[in-house]
């Protein structure tokens, strides 16, 4: 566009308003030609044309898309006296770089399935030249231990029993024999698994009680009746009833003795002298706090039962009914009748032929008969002969009610 001042003037009439026209188009036109150089994004920056900025329009902003960056919290300012690094030595050693993980795995390892390469890594072996490892040292003897020596019992330690459940126990030992003083040996058959306290009760029993009671029958004992010892039961052998001293390895069930002489003296025998088993029972219950025998519950009739049970205020039980050998002869059988005794007379009549009212009145009707008939159906009638039995006689009931 080619304009001037000359141009204006022919074309409006009024000289003055087109010069001043002709100016501001010049300038306008200097100005769009000056912004149309400037960068396209500074044009979309202000998001608005240049036209607005002259006329003074403006065109609705549009909301950007793009996220806008976070901003970055501003790092505190070093103070300026903190010490900046020393320079590295010359002479210093060189640090190497240090290796990825997957460069630290051998290659052996890489070719190992997954599983294998999880599993953790196997100890060291041993070197030979450690020193040996010391055994873990066994618990001291118990004061009961050392005072159960061989001198008056044959019991060696046996290891600790625990379970199953509450069974088993501590300070253990197998009781073999009882070395009685004069050193003869008094052998268990078979040997009992006892604690100490009731392995030492029953050796005690055996040298100060039974010794001197099998001497006084001029014999000494040789072996002694082990009928049970440890066993993981229920009280008499009930399954699910309560742990027997038995499961605790505190009870010995004993039978019997045996004398050096062949004789057996049996605890629960009649035909045994009664003086003999009241003296056992007397020992055994003062050193025992439970003793069962015979007459106890049922289940110790051919065994007496002897154990350490802990009660409250040391309360003992001692049930053994020492029992008196059976009669001979039964007291109730009927005595046989002499045989100088004169034989009897029986009536032959049946007892269903006769009335029942004539039954109760038989023995008065008879008036007729003489003094020794009647004396002898008396006798005949108290005194039946062996093998006869007399009828039974009724008796009339008046006023029955139905």
């Amino acid at each position: 566009m080619n304009f001037s001042a000359r141009k204006a003037s022919r074309k409006w009439p009024c000289e003055g308003f087109g010069r001043t026209f002709a100016a501001m188009v010049t300038v306008a036109t200097v100005l769009l030609m000056l912004c149309a150089q400037t960068e396209p994004a500074a044009a979309r920056k202000h998001g608005h044309s240049l036209w607005g900025d002259l006329f003074g329009e403006t065109r609705p902003k549009l909301r950007e898309t793009r996220p806008k960056p976070r901003r970055q919290a501003a790092l505190p300012a070093l103070p300026a006296s903190v010490p900046l690094p020393q320079p590295r030595p010359a002479d210093a050693p060189v640090v190497e770089p240090e290796k990825p993980a997957a460069a630290k795995q051998r290659p052996a390892e890489v070719d190992k399935p997954a599983e294998q390469a999880a599993s953790p890594p196997l100890p060291q072996p041993r070197p030979a030249d450690a020193p040996a490892e010391q055994p873990a040292s066994p618990p001291p003897p118990s004061a009961c231990r050392l005072a159960l020596t061989d001198a008056i019992a044959i019991a060696p330690s046996i290891p600790d029993i625990k379970g199953p459940g509450d069974c088993g126990g501590e300070d253990l030992v197998r009781l073999e024999a009882v070395v009685l003083p004069d050193k003869r040996r008094v052998s268990l058959k078979p040997a009992a698994t006892f604690r100490c306290p009731m392995a030492t009760a029953v050796a005690d029993w055996i040298r100060t009680d039974m010794a001197p009671l099998a001497a006084s029958r001029g014999s000494v004992i040789s072996d002694l009746d082990n009928f049970d010892s440890f066993d993981c039961r229920g009280r008499n052998g009930v399954t699910g009833a309560k742990l027997s001293e038995h499961g605790h390895a505190n009870a010995l069930d004993v039978r019997g003795l045996k004398l050096a002489n062949g004789q057996s003296i049996s605890l629960t025998d009649r035909t045994v002298s009664r003086e003999l088993r009241e003296s056992v029972l007397h020992s055994a219950c003062a050193r025992f706090s439970t003793v069962l025998g015979p007459g106890s519950d049922g289940y110790h009739e051919e065994h007496i039962h002897l154990d350490l049970m802990e009660r409250h205020n040391n309360y003992k039980i001692c049930q053994w009914d020492v029992w008196d050998p059976l009669p001979q002869i039964a007291p109730l059988l009927p005595l046989e009748r002499p045989e100088q005794a004169p034989p009897r007379e029986v009536v032959a009549k049946s007892d269903a032929a006769k009335p029942d009212a004539a039954k109760p009145n038989a023995a008065k009707s008879d008036a007729t008969k003489s003094d020794a008939t009647k004396s002898d159906a008396k006798s005949d009638a108290a005194e039946p002969r062996s093998g006869e039995t007399r009828p039974p006689t009724k008796k009339r009931r008046g006023n029955r009610r139905f």
